[in-house]
């Protein structure tokens, strides 16, 4: 007997979607039924993650996408409705963490990087997105923060401030369009065993490792699928009363 899948006929789209959090994110979606759209700028691991999606019955395109030039996302967009007409679900999850160090001697050219993909990126997204998804009666957002967007994180001033703005520019368009049928909300991850995380703590030396699930009260550092299911979950009807919330998800790493 075939279950009636709770995102049947509904398309997501997802940013940075050919790895990470991204990559299981639209997983997630097409094993609820959405087809899905990843834009992103690499395209050999995109077309994997479409593979992975093919492979468990779902259907997906990519679009190579710079999120920091309007043009590009602006394109993702209109290919998204000229392939399937509609754009219900958007997990605006690309970003980078740049160059880590002391803020003094951060460059110019580190802060224009992370602070145009992290957060003008997100922006872009919803500019975009939002009268689409007005077209449809209304929809759902959600933006990947970081608990640096909640809390200081040492030597990484940058990547802090970017995320700090994801969550206050996710606060603002959700009051913007909070009586639109548009939800927008935001995750907070801590660490997540994904190509970033590895680079930025480091978590291919063991000692660095050992730091870094220390500082998880859980005692273990989180895997995309469980941002993933957060994320999914926010766009779902179970979480229709919640928006311009910031989701955190952390294995309690901002409790102390």
């Amino acid at each position: 007997m075939n279950m009636i899948k709770e995102f049947e006929g509904k398309i997501a789209l997802i940013t940075g979607g050919s790895s990470g959090i991204g990559r299981a994110t639209a997983i997630a979606f097409a094993k609820k039924g959405a087809k899905v759209v990843i834009g992103s700028r690499r395209e050999r691991e995109s077309q994997e993650t479409i593979e992975m999606i093919k492979e468990i019955g779902g259907e997906a395109i990519f679009v190579k996408t710079n999120i920091t030039q309007a043009t590009e996302v602006e394109n993702l967009v209109n290919q998204t409705i000229s392939t399937y007409n509609r754009l219900d679900y958007a997990f605006n999850n690309a970003g980078i963490e740049g160059i880590l160090g002391s803020s003094i001697e951060q460059s110019e050219e580190n802060w224009n990087q992370v602070i145009n993909t992290n957060l003008k990126g997100v922006w872009l997204s919803m500019k975009y997105q939002i009268p689409q998804m007005l077209k449809n009666g209304g929809g759902a957002i959600v933006n990947n923060a970081s608990i640096a967007g909640l809390i200081g994180l040492t030597n990484a001033s940058i990547y802090c401030a970017s995320k700090h703005g994801v969550i206050g520019l996710t606060k603002a368009v959700a009051l913007e369009q909070a009586t639109a049928g548009i939800r927008i909300n935001s995750v907070c991850p801590a660490v997540i065993k994904t190509d970033m995380a590895d680079r930025a703590w480091n978590l291919d030396d063991r000692e660095a490792r050992e730091q870094t699930v220390a500082v998880h009260p859980i005692g273990r550092i989180g895997q995309p699928e469980e941002v993933a299911n957060a994320v999914v979950w926010l766009c779902s009807d179970a979480a229709s009363f919640i928006t311009g919330h910031s989701l955190t998800i952390d294995g309690g790493y901002t409790v102390k």
